[in-house]
């Protein structure tokens, strides 16, 4: 007993000094740089798990959660909490990184930039998004506001003197400026909120999946319980006007909105008129609709109208979910009963069926079912110009579809969320791990064009058209020559 116990003890020691002298001879190797396995052994610890079946183009993980992401040309860009930081579109390789407390992106896939600033603080820095290199400085600006056409900041000498002005996403000087008596109040950062309408929700989609919407013709500042119409071709302030006691006002589709909720029999009644900006006269009512303003305490207006570019969402007397056109009041969509809506644009309506089994689209202008697809009852969508996305659950799936046929992009077996949706595919996420996706048939053909044979920065795919952004039933979206400007 005794001699077997000795020979296991000394087993054992054996054993022990063995493993300490390679580990030993491995430091000196690598100290020497003979062979160093350290990095690799690393690697395969801190080694992600694929967040998406099948696999994706590319998965990198990045220093925090991102609180926004978007496509930019050749580029994403990721804002987390204390900097921004561009990675390659194709490789998903960093490009550069900046301190930033808040960052924002304007222009469209060719003429992109990042803007960035810091909380409290005057001023902010244009950036170009695959260099990171400084193309304008501001130092005065208090509130910056961005639209893939156009960027906007304001100047306040004090809080009733302030000058807003328009800029080019890439141009060094305004084009126009127009006075504001005031701004709100103190330093607001980027995008701070106007008197327009509020997106639906969707589970897993981010809000800004679309990035940056083109400027709206009209938009409205509130001011000390006012609001002032700009017109964004011309700076013109149209309309300064004081909300009555029972209105909330709010601007879309080219139109300033006076919208009544009163109290009567224990009820909200609710009236919507559209007034022309440059007169102040009414061009269009209509009573009944409930576009989701009020509480319930009092019909009391706390909340912009639902809805999306120039159209507005509500829900008729017979409880029915409608869509309405902001520039002259026509319904543009009335759902069955028991049908709801999951997401809408300028162009299309999705909506899940009264059953729960199916999400639907409709176009706007007539009606049309362009596509149907099967979807469970939690199943969450919004529309972007590239793609109609669709979250659903058990099992978990993220799917892009061709908006007008309904023709499948990408279709993934994942937990992720959409983050941002381009031309030629989508960034999704988990926690720290984003990825790109690429879009069904975007691999192999020529780039898309669309700039007289210029392709588009960063893309690797097949011709994907342009996003057509709709005109508006009155063409009062699109370029008018008399005013020199997309309004």
């Amino acid at each position: 007993m005794t001699t077997v116990s000795g020979v296991a003890k000394g087993s054992g020691l054996g054993v022990r000094g063995g493993l300490l002298l390679a580990l030993i001879v491995v430091v000196v190797l690598a100290a020497t740089g003979v062979w160093n396995p350290f990095p690799t052994l690393w690697d395969w610890v801190d080694r992600s798990e694929p967040i998406a079946e099948p696999d994706v183009v590319w998965q990198q993980r990045i220093g925090g959660t991102p609180r926004s992401v978007t496509i930019a040309g050749a580029t994403v860009v990721v804002e987390q909490r204390t900097r921004v930081e561009a990675r390659a579109l194709g490789t998903g390789s960093q490009l550069w990184e900046r301190k930033a407390d808040w960052s924002a992106v304007a222009g469209g896939d060719r003429d992109a930039v990042v803007v960035v600033g810091k909380l409290l603080v005057k001023g902010y820095e244009v950036l170009d998004p695959t260099t990171g290199v400084t193309r304008r400085r501001d130092d005065d600006a208090v509130a910056v506001w961005t639209y893939r056409n156009l960027l906007l900041d304001a100047h306040c000498v004090d809080a009733t003197d302030c000058t807003l002005s328009a800029w080019d996403p890439r141009g060094s000087t305004p084009l126009w400026t127009a006075f504001m008596p005031g701004v709100r109040s103190g330093l607001l950062g980027d995008n701070p909120g106007l008197l327009g309408t509020r997106r639906l929700d969707a589970v897993r989609i981010d809000e800004e999946v679309a990035g940056p919407e083109p400027v709206p013709p009209l938009l409205g500042f509130p001011v000390d319980g006012r609001v002032h119409v700009v017109d964004t071709a011309t700076g013109r302030v149209l309309q300064n006007v004081e909300p009555g006691r029972d209105e909330r006002l709010s601007v879309v589709g080219g139109r300033m909105l006076r919208i009544t909720a009163r109290s009567q029999d224990g009820s909200c009644y609710f009236a919507i008129s559209g007034r022309d900006p440059a007169t102040g006269q009414e061009t269009w009512r209509r009573s009944g609709i409930n576009l989701r303003t009020a509480d319930s305490a009092g019909c009391v207006q706390r909340e912009d109208p639902q809805g999306a570019r120039s159209v507005l969402i509500g829900v008729a007397p017979d409880g029915r979910e409608a869509v309405l056109d902001g520039y002259d009041g026509r319904l543009l969509w009335v759902g069955a009963e028991g049908e709801r809506l999951l997401a809408v644009d300028d162009r299309y309506a999705l909506a899940r069926t009264a059953d729960k089994s199916t999400v639907v689209n409709r176009e706007l202008a007539g009606g049309q079912v362009r596509w149907r697809r099967p979807a469970g009852a939690k199943a969450g969508a919004a529309l972007t110009p590239y793609a109609a996305l669709v979250a659903d659950e058990k099992p978990s799936r993220l799917v892009a579809l061709d908006p007008r046929s309904g023709r499948e992009l990408a279709v993934l077996r994942t937990a992720a969320n959409a983050l941002a949706v381009g031309p030629n595919g989508m960034i999704i996420g988990e926690g720290r791990e984003i990825a790109y996706v690429r879009f069904s048939g975007a691999a192999g053909a020529p780039p898309p064009t669309g700039n007289g044979g210029v392709p588009n920065p960063g893309s690797t795919g097949q011709v994907v058209p342009e996003p057509v952004d709709s005109c508006g039933p009155k063409r009062e979206l699109c370029p008018d020559p008399d005013r020199g400007k997309d309004g």
